[in-house]
């Protein structure tokens, strides 16, 4: 395995340029075992995020790293880091607020009366591509504050939050924003789910144990198999995820959130994603936002 290099020693060295046949080579298997699309247009970008990978492993072209890459000891070893290079991770705090109105005002209400959900079970809700935990940590903030208007019984819920990025998933894990991040959430919820360093010259803030243990996170692949759910879920989120696949592999994926979804279940896409023309059995209800047939 090549000798791996603190920070700054990754900051330094050589530069070295990915050939046509390397980005081909590379941009095939991202494609073959991600679903990433990855064209032409993407190959000073592929090369400018992989170069610190390489002075980070003291490796002097791309056709050196490939060759490891590939080997059993690079899929062992490199192969996650890769992916953590090259997935492009933005996200915000109550981004496309509208889709949390209508979360609030339509989607949990009918699931509520139409069969129990988080009355009689548990609603089961998943953040599907979190990155670092902006999404589901508003989906907590919104689901907590429904469940304080609810009187006479308890409302529960649950919600899965995955992404490929094992670097993105530390972070979520941590719950750990400066101020900057955190300003789009409502004032009234900062001061219930957010948590200031005591240090008064750290501008960080943490969210509170009690909604950061409503969160479980998982690494996930939207490629491998039937994601090893054992449960159906209530309400997928799957927002500007789906931009980054061709069109075969996002039918593929929607209709294996359509077999994770039970009857009547909602998923939210992103605001420039749709379901037109594609061949899957879920209806449309509000722009951006289907519904799984009862």
């Amino acid at each position: 395995m090549p000798k791996v290099m603190n920070d700054k020693e990754c900051t330094n060295t050589f530069k070295s340029s990915l050939s046509e046949r390397d980005f081909l080579r590379l941009s095939e298997f991202i494609h073959n075992e991600f679903g990433i699309k990855m064209p032409d247009s993407k190959k000073v970008m592929l090369e400018s995020r992989l170069q610190k990978r390489l002075r980070c492993l003291g490796i002097q072209s791309f056709p050196e790293y490939c060759d490891f890459l590939f080997s059993p000891e690079g899929m062992n070893n490199e192969l996650i880091h890769m992916i953590d290079v090259v997935t492009t991770n933005k996200t915000d705090f109550f981004r496309e607020p509208n889709h949390f109105d209508y979360l609030v005002q339509k989607t949990l209400p009918v699931l509520m009366t139409g069969r129990g959900a988080g009355i009689n079970n548990t609603l089961m809700v998943w953040s599907a591509g979190c990155s670092t935990g902006e999404e589901p940590y508003t989906l907590a903030m919104v689901l907590s504050e429904f469940a304080e208007k609810c009187p006479g019984f308890r409302f529960r819920y649950m919600i899965l939050a995955t992404d490929i990025s094992t670097r993105v998933l530390d972070k979520a894990k941590q719950a750990i924003y400066d101020h900057e991040r955190v300003e789009p959430i409502p004032m009234s919820m900062k001061k219930k789910y957010l948590l200031k360093s005591r240090n008064r010259s750290n501008d960080l803030v943490r969210i509170t144990p009690a909604l950061r243990e409503s969160v479980r996170f998982r690494r996930l692949n939207f490629i491998d198999g039937d994601f090893g759910m054992r449960e159906p879920m209530d309400i997928i989120f799957c927002r500007n995820v789906l931009i980054y696949f061709d069109r075969p592999t996002q039918e593929m994926i929607l209709n294996r959130f359509f077999r994770h979804l039970r009857p009547g279940g909602y998923l939210f896409l992103g605001h420039s994603e749709t379901l037109h023309g594609m061949d899957v059995p879920l209806v449309q209800v509000a722009p951006t936002i289907y519904r799984r047939p009862l």
